[in-house]
């Protein structure tokens, strides 16, 4: 019998999450809890505006919302006895986000995992890797040149802008410069939604460029990419991926809405969870395939 699953909020990345939970042959999407439900079905699931309209309830929710909805959000499902998943990207925040939820989740009996996308989520865990190879050198992520999800829902928000796509583009040794296409909504100059921009915490840390254009839509595409490298004297290590951000990001959230089922109560990161519980399968079967 299969678990089962809801996703709370939609978008592409809940959209890549449902045709994921559709091939799974453990895991199925019991419905899509979000503000403006419908009554149109979407890939086979049900629509509802709260978990309470829900004929059963499930057993975990993978969370497809804006970064700084996730940990209140996150903590109201867990209140209720249901493990949760998200893809929070504020990597400042995730350590005091994860010490939080965890009691949250342990008062509530479910787990929690945290940050489970593609960075932070799958490259956390090839960075730790490699630590294991070598732990005396340097890790550096390089991310794009692609459109950031978090990045651009944020540029979104910011007082003065109509529309919005960040594009991240890789310097040198883990550091970026965000490029921002722009459609302003004639509330602000370029120049005040550029302080507004560098006001958050999102853009403080990176050059930032933004560039006013007639239509940001123009600029989206669902493409994106990394590279983990680390390099010494006796050891070059390098992961490199090109990916569908949002389908990529679905991915991972959904092997672990699996983990969290098979965990103990608290709230982790990737890095916390055995390998073996992200996947299909039996720990036997695994086993003898992949070791």
């Amino acid at each position: 019998m299969k678990s089962k699953v809801a996703v709370v909020g939609l978008g592409n990345t809940g959209l890549y999450a449902i045709k994921a939970l559709a091939k799974s042959g453990d895991l199925e999407c019991a419905g899509v809890i979000r503000r403006a439900a419908g009554a149109e079905i979407i890939e086979g699931v049900k629509q509802y505006n709260n978990i309470d309209e829900m004929p059963v309830k499930p057993e975990v929710v993978i969370l497809c919302l804006p970064s700084k909805n996730m940990p209140e959000t996150a903590g109201y499902y867990l209140s209720k006895g249901i493990s949760v998943v998200d893809s929070f990207d504020i990597h400042s925040e995730v350590y005091n986000t994860v010490n939080k939820l965890d009691k949250t989740a342990k008062a509530n009996n479910a787990a929690a995992v945290v940050s489970a996308g593609w960075d932070p989520g799958s490259d956390s865990m090839i960075r730790a890797v490699f630590k294991a190879l070598d732990p005396h050198y340097p890790i550096y992520t390089n991310f794009g040149p692609g459109m950031s999800m978090g990045h651009s829902v944020v540029a979104k928000s910011v007082k003065g802008v109509k529309d919005a796509v960040s594009i991240t583009l890789p310097l040198e040794k883990g550091k970026h410069k965000r490029l921002v296409y722009v459609e302003l909504d004639g509330s602000q100059t370029k120049e005040q939604v550029y302080d507004n921009m560098r006001a958050d915490d999102y853009f403080a840390h990176d050059p930032l460029e933004i560039e006013v254009v007639p239509k940001a839509a123009d600029y989206k595409d669902a493409s994106h990419g990394g590279n983990v490298h680390m390099e010494g004297d006796e050891i070059t290590a390098d992961f490199k991926m090109t990916v569908n951000n949002p389908k990529t990001t679905a991915h991972v959230l959904v092997a672990c809405a699996r983990a969290a089922l098979r965990i103990p109560p608290g709230a982790y990161t990737v890095i916390d969870l055995p390998l073996v519980t992200l996947l299909e399968g039996t720990r036997e079967e695994n086993i003898k395939k992949l070791v």
